[in-house]
Formats: C-alpha cells, sequence, structure tokens
C-alpha cells in the first residue's frame, strides 16, 4: 500500500509517523521546525487522514506499506520518527529493515502490549450519527457523552471532514474497531536493532514505565531516554519546541 504524504525541507531525510485516529498534520508543528534542516515526510497510516483504508491493520502490514512508500519516493535509507502507535510502527520497520534506519525516535511508547485505553472514545464516536450531526458543534456535542474531555473531543474532531454536504471521519472507524486488539499488540518483528534509538516520554505519562526497559534492552540495544516534565502523552503538541529540539539535536549526532 502507498500512503498519502507530505514532504517539505532538504538535507537528511527523517519520516514522521502519528498515532490512532490521528494523521500527519499531528506532526505538523514538528515537521515545520525540522523542514529548516531536514527532509521531512510525514506520513497518513492506513485507515488515517488521506491513505487507503483497508480491513486488515497490524504492525507487520503498516511497516510494509511505509517500506513501498520509501521505495516509490526512492529513500532506502531514512531516519524515522513514530508517536504512540506510530512508534510501534517505525519500530516494527527498524527492527524488519534495520539497514533502512539511520536514527530512530520513538514518542511516548514502548514496544509492548499496550492497555486499552480507547474503549470509551470509540463507543462514543461509533454512537456518532451523521444522518442528524451536520456540523462541527454537533459532533462535538454528541461526543461529550462519552468524552468529557474538551481535549480529546478536539483531537477527534481534526478528522471531520465534509464530501456531498456530509460529515465523516477521515479515519476507517470500523477498520479500526475491528483490527483493535492488533493496534494494542506489541511489534511482532524480534530485530534487534542496533542503531541510535531515543525514546522520549511525557513527564506524566504511563505509556512508558521502568519495567519495560528489559524489552528495551533486548530489541533497541542502543537506546537512549529523555523525558520533557509537565507534559503527558501529547508530549509533541504540549511542548513542541522543547521536543523537536531533542528531535534535531539526536538526528545530527
Amino acid at each position: 500500500m502507498i500512503l498519502h504524504t507530505d514532504r517539505s525541507g532538504q538535507g537528511q531525510p527523517v519520516v514522521l509517523v502519528h498515532g490512532l485516529f490521528g494523521s500527519l498534520e499531528n506532526l505538523g508543528m514538528v515537521a515545520r521546525q525540522l523542514k529548516t534542516e531536514f527532509d521531512v515526510i510525514s506520513v497518513d497510516q492506513r485507515n488515517h487522514g488521506r491513505s487507503p483504508h483497508c480491513a486488515e491493520m497490524s504492525y507487520p502490514l503498516m511497516a510494509d506499506d511505509l517500506a513501498q512508500t520509501l521505495d516509490q519516493l526512492g529513500l532506502t535509507r531514512v531516519a524515522l520518527l513514530g508517536h504512540s502507535m506510530g512508534g510501534k510502527t517505525v519500530m516494527e520497520f527498524a527492527l524488519r529493515y534495520p539497514e533502512r534506519v539511520s536514527h530512530l525516535i520513538l514518542a511516548d511508547i514502548s514496544p509492548v502490549v499496550s492497555q486499552a485505553r480507547h474503549i470509551d472514545i470509540l463507543k462514543a464516536l461509533q454512537a456518532v450519527d451523521f444522518d442528524t450531526c451536520r456540523d462541527r458543534k454537533q459532533v462535538d456535542d454528541a461526543l461529550t457523552n462519552g468524552i468529557a474531555d474538551a481535549g480529546t473531543r478536539a483531537f477527534l474532531l481534526r478528522s471531520l471532514h465534509k464530501q456531498d454536504n456530509r460529515l465523516s471521519w477521515r479515519f476507517a472507524l470500523a477498520n479500526i474497531v475491528s483490527n483493535y486488539q492488533q493496534v494494542l499488540a506489541a511489534p511482532v518483528a524480534r530485530g534487534p536493532y542496533h542503531g541510535p534509538t531515543l525514546f522520549i516520554k511525557g513527564g506524566d505519562s504511563d505509556y512508558l514505565l521502568p519495567e519495560h526497559q528489559p524489552v528495551i534492552q533486548q530489541l533497541f540495544p542502543a537506546a537512549k531516554a529523555k523525558v520533557i516534565a509537565g507534559t503527558g502523552h501529547w508530549l509533541h503538541a504540549e511542548k513542541p519546541a522543547i521536543f523537536a529540539r531533542i528531535c534535531r539535536d539526536f538526528l545530527l549526532t
């Protein structure tokens, strides 16, 4: 599968891969700060953004999507930055194709089976009736029944789009629901990837924990870690300048 991409800047190629329910726009602030020194390629993963929808969804498949997309772009070796689900995709890619990865950055995610944190979100999304919800405000009101956090709703609403005067989600909700256990899964390939690897943790997040250290060291023996204090899982959006600076400094080593 060839993914939808956006490319800007010049220099060392760096690929940015978003998380669940997102799109390439989610890492847009990071892309804008890195493109002054790097060739930045942002991608929409399958079933997200403007990339194709597909009934199957797993990290081996998403890693192969990335490989095929890079092949089409003529890129044989790149740096990879992935957030959350995107982090697991780029882990899978690096473990499968280590010779194609110069640097690996994982934003607030670990190579373990994740907790099922999205059940209420999935139920709220499925409950939205686009026959009666005709504008963003009505969709937001409908989501409020299951999602109290305004920031989470605002993030999801970024994936609203209108076609033929009807609203819908850009992400393929039914496919995500049917593959949710695959989204939670750990990377399948065992590698290891010996190249430079950086895990960046949100200081207030519990996605990346000390007990994950043994599997991280097994799969990514050169791994280092940074913590951005005062941030949660959306660390790149909460403190984008600090996040981008950490990425830049690592990519230039």
